[in-house]
């Protein structure tokens, strides 16, 4: 069987200028503690804001605002999607 060929080129290195910066998931610091903690607690309220909303037919939490309660609740759970994708 024959031999196979050797490589003769070097490995690409591309030149320092070029690189990017070393900032690895090793040099970033680990997210604090509150803020899973925070967001759990934002999406059980936005939840429990829209149950209410719902099973007390649009009077609580806040009546005068109408379907803004909707918003509220969805903009609750949606403030935690943005805290959790800060998470390491």
């Amino acid at each position: 069987m024959p031999k196979s060929q050797v490589r003769k080129k070097k490995v690409y290195t591309p030149p320092t200028d070029v690189r990017p910066t070393t900032t690895t998931a090793a040099t970033r610091k680990p997210s604090p503690v509150w803020l899973p903690a925070t967001a759990v607690a934002l999406i059980v309220a936005g939840i429990g804001w829209l149950v209410v909303y719902y099973l007390s037919e649009q009077e609580y939490p806040v009546a005068s605002w109408g379907y803004w309660n909707l918003a509220v609740g969805f903009g609750a759970m949606v403030s935690s999607l943005v805290l959790l994708s800060r998470w390491r």
